[in-house]
């Protein structure tokens, strides 16, 4: 199973677009994909305490347990990744330990492009996170209404989704010798 994570909280997300390209690509690949949206699916900020019971809390943190590979989808704000996405590592923590993640980012220009380095390697160190070595990066041109604004684009959203895949599937196969 793979999991699609959109991590924008805003209802006209350009992250969003990402995530929808890459969910479809996947579907058309006959793959299992289950989406969480932070949008239509909030989450508590973490207390260190009671908001890891919560409801979708636990639900998100079975979906990561479950994938073979994480797409996160998100915004770049003060050139970093959404706190709504740093929010949900903290909320599921350990059920990150060992997955494959790959990443979608929009931003608003070009000078954030290493902006998810320092997440990527939070997950590395913090749950020995496999990440995928090929991010999409799409800036404002990138997009047209709700929707990519050309093939470029989409091409790079399925390279990531194709090389994720062979990763997940190579890990797979290989955890069942």
């Amino acid at each position: 199973m793979i999991l699609v994570l959109s991590a924008s909280l805003n209802p006209g997300s350009r992250s969003r677009i990402l995530a929808t390209a890459c969910r479809e690509h996947l579907e058309s690949l006959h793959r299992e994909v289950m989406w969480f949206d932070l949008a239509s699916t909030p989450l508590p900020f973490c207390d260190g305490a009671a908001a890891y019971g919560d409801p979708n809390v636990v639900e998100l943190g079975k979906l990561i347990g479950a994938a073979d590979a994480v797409f996160i989808a998100s915004p770049v704000y003060n050139y970093d990744v959404n706190a709504a996405v740093k929010n949900a590592v903290e909320l599921t923590g350990k059920k990150w330990t060992e997955k494959i993640v790959a990443m979608m980012l929009a931003a608003g220009g070009t000078g954030s492009y290493m902006s998810a380095m320092g997440f990527a390697n939070s997950l590395m160190l913090d749950f020995r996170c496999l990440i995928v070595p090929r991010f999409v990066y799409a800036t404002g041109e990138s997009f047209e209404g709700n929707s990519l604004a050309d093939d470029e684009i989409q091409s790079r959203v399925e390279l990531l989704v194709h090389d994720t895949l062979h990763l997940a599937d190579a890990l797979r196969s290989a955890k069942a010798e």
